[in-house]
């Protein structure tokens, strides 16, 4: 348990720092709001980065009845927490000067980064059910991992702005019924 505390504080600070890192893109955005162009693929994903940090860190207190830790398990974790803070980080533009914030520009510009974030977290997901507990998430979890992750392998090789148009919305309900599900799941 001592040794979980210890790794929580790290992942907490990383995570935290995702957070902070949307809402400072967030607070930026109403500061210069007379300069930015809306997207709303950009909208919808900057609530979904919200989102997934905070489920991340929600998803890391499970590990809390961990007995034993290895520095594998360890590197997964906080890779996993990079990722996360990662697709904060790339999901908004940081408003400089006088220049129009195009948030549709910024959104093509480093979808193959923010999507390639998304996949690393997946990835790393999966990773570490494997170096904590030496097999795959359950079915249902693999599921929807497998899915976001066809999710950002769509995004990342299709630039069709239709495409993206409807990926956003459609990605931001399947993530809200993901997190519905392992509620339900955890309460049942």
């Amino acid at each position: 348990m001592e040794s979980f505390n210890y790794l929580s504080v790290l992942i907490s600070i990383i995570l935290g720092l995702a957070i902070a890192q949307v809402l400072q893109g967030l607070r930026g955005l109403i500061l210069t709001r007379k300069k930015v162009k809306l997207y709303t693929p950009t909208v919808i994903w900057t609530g979904m980065a919200l989102l997934v940090a905070i489920q991340g860190w929600w998803a890391a207190f499970s590990m809390h009845e961990q007995a034993t830790w290895n520095f594998l398990g360890l590197l997964v974790i906080v890779l996993q927490a990079v990722s996360v803070y990662m697709i904060a980080a790339l999901v908004l533009p940081d408003p400089k000067g006088d220049a129009i914030v195009d948030l549709r520009e910024h959104y093509f510009a480093h979808r193959h980064w923010f999507f390639g974030a998304l996949l690393g977290s997946i990835a790393f997901s999966l990773l570490k059910e494997l170096a904590l507990y030496s097999r795959l998430p359950h079915s249902l979890d693999l599921g929807f991992q497998s899915g976001f992750g066809l999710i950002a392998i769509a995004a990342i090789i299709l630039r069709q702005e239709w495409f993206h148009k409807i990926l956003a919305p459609v990605s931001a309900l399947l993530f809200l019924f993901y997190i519905a599900l392992l509620f339900y799941r955890l309460h049942a």
